[in-house]
């Protein structure tokens, strides 16, 4: 059975930032589940106007962290803005972390990581305008196109989802739970 990434997102996901590394995570051979508060579909944000609905494939109140091998948390402002304010997904991102399975953020989507509390003494990267709020939760902060630190996989923009989407891949295949 292929390994099974959870997607978790909201109205006003990045659109790259969701469909380009659930495409390529596909064509590597994972499964990818999209999970959300909503069920139906929820719509990006692409550029400066509302994007194309996602499908959502399980709710967030249905979903358990044990059935996934991995957490991808794309960015954007308004997606992971709102996830930050939900307990129930808050509650998600730290279950993927205390059970050492990757977890991948990017642009804004390190917010989660911060308003989780998991990140202290980690090296994290994002949207430049969030670096501020990753430092005062405890993060060590740089400017590359993916920060790897244990579990943790962060990227700054769509620019970098190659590289991003690549390390996540790479954090599967080790296969190897990491605290």
């Amino acid at each position: 059975m292929p390994q099974n990434v959870m997607i978790l997102a909201t109205n006003g996901f990045e659109q790259s930032e969701l469909e380009k590394p659930k495409q390529l995570l596909e064509e590597a051979g994972y499964q990818t589940t999209v999970v959300s508060p909503e069920s139906g579909q929820i719509k990006g944000w692409d550029n400066k106007d509302w994007g194309s609905p996602v499908d959502v494939d399980l709710t967030l109140d249905k979903a358990k962290a044990d059935d996934f091998d991995a957490l991808l948390l794309p960015g954007g402002q308004i997606n992971p803005d709102i996830l930050r304010m939900n307990k129930d997904a808050v509650a998600m991102v730290k279950a993927f972390a205390d059970a050492g399975k990757p977890v991948a953020a990017i642009c804004h989507g390190p917010w989660l990581l911060a308003e989780a509390d998991v990140i202290k003494g980690k090296t994290v990267t994002s949207w430049p305008s969030i670096r501020t709020d990753l430092r005062n939760a405890g993060a060590n902060v740089v400017d590359e196109e993916a920060a790897v630190d244990g579990i943790f996989i962060t990227s700054r923009n769509p620019d970098d989802i190659p590289a991003f989407t690549k390390a996540l891949i790479d954090a599967l295949e080790k296969d190897v739970v990491m605290v």
